[in-house]
């Protein structure tokens, strides 16, 4: 597939962007997120999920996938005309509408004998809850020109009104960092931002899957863990590196 290089907002372009909606009251706000005290502490920097808990050797993770920052693809008090840098940026029709998503992930994961593509619809949850996605548009067709209908932020609905990133969530890397852990893909694995050790992370640095396994601050013994970067596969590579869990709604 032919890289794509993405477009993104600059740095403190983003920050006025978030200085804005931290600041105006009508903006999207975070409910309190029910934790289940037995559940690992990484888990917990999920701080947009409706309820966390265990079941077994699984981490449940329950959102209603409402990003926590305005949209142009939103109605009402948290609709935000698009102020990105993207000169093609058309938007698609969709609106975001709730959702009802139940992950059910690994708590352990462990890489698969056999592995397994990513399908279309959401792959991972992100810190603010909102679904992570491959890197096609549909069957086989790379974000090529599902790219300009990004919102400033990096995301935006499909039909159904299911918001969801499949590059880097700009709002998550300005507010939480760039070299961060941003979330989880259904397989149990974390994923991480595009920087490592004050670099940017380059898809050559990265495995099939897109990833690598090394010691983080989140894993200090070590961990296989995921990275977005700003080309092609944005995310994730050839399919998942553990056997994935499940999602439902």
């Amino acid at each position: 597939m032919r890289p794509f290089l993405l477009l993104l907002l600059p740095p403190m372009c983003v920050l006025s962007l978030l200085a804005c909606s931290k600041s105006d009251d009508t903006a999207p706000a975070t409910s309190p997120v029910t934790v289940d005290p037995a559940v690992p502490a990484v888990y917990k920097k999920i701080y947009g999920a409706a309820s966390i808990t265990l079941d077994g050797s699984f981490v449940v993770i329950k959102t209603n996938n409402l990003p926590d920052h305005k949209s142009p693809y939103y109605t009402g008090a948290n609709y935000e005309a698009y102020n990105g840098s993207n000169a093609d940026y058309r938007a698609n029709p969709n609106r975001i509408t709730a959702q009802n998503y139940t992950y059910r992930i690994p708590l352990n994961p462990q890489e698969a004998a056999r592995k397994s593509a990513t399908p279309l619809g959401s792959i991972g949850v992100s810190l603010n809850g909102v679904a992570f996605f491959n890197q096609y548009a549909g069957p086989a067709q790379p974000l090529t020109n599902e790219i300009n209908s990004f919102d400033q932020y990096n995301g935006h609905p499909q039909a159904n009104g299911a918001y969801h990133y499949h590059v880097e969530p700009t709002f998550l890397t300005v507010l939480k960092g760039r070299d961060v852990l941003l979330g989880f893909l259904l397989d149990g694995f974390p994923v991480y931002g595009p920087i490592e050790n004050g670099v940017a992370v380059l898809n050559t640095r990265l495995d099939a899957y897109h990833g690598h396994a090394h010691a983080t601050t989140d894993y200090p013994t070590g961990i296989y863990h995921y990275h977005i970067t700003n080309a092609d596969p944005y995310l994730n590579g050839d399919g998942f590196f553990g056997t994935p869990g499940t999602i439902t709604q």
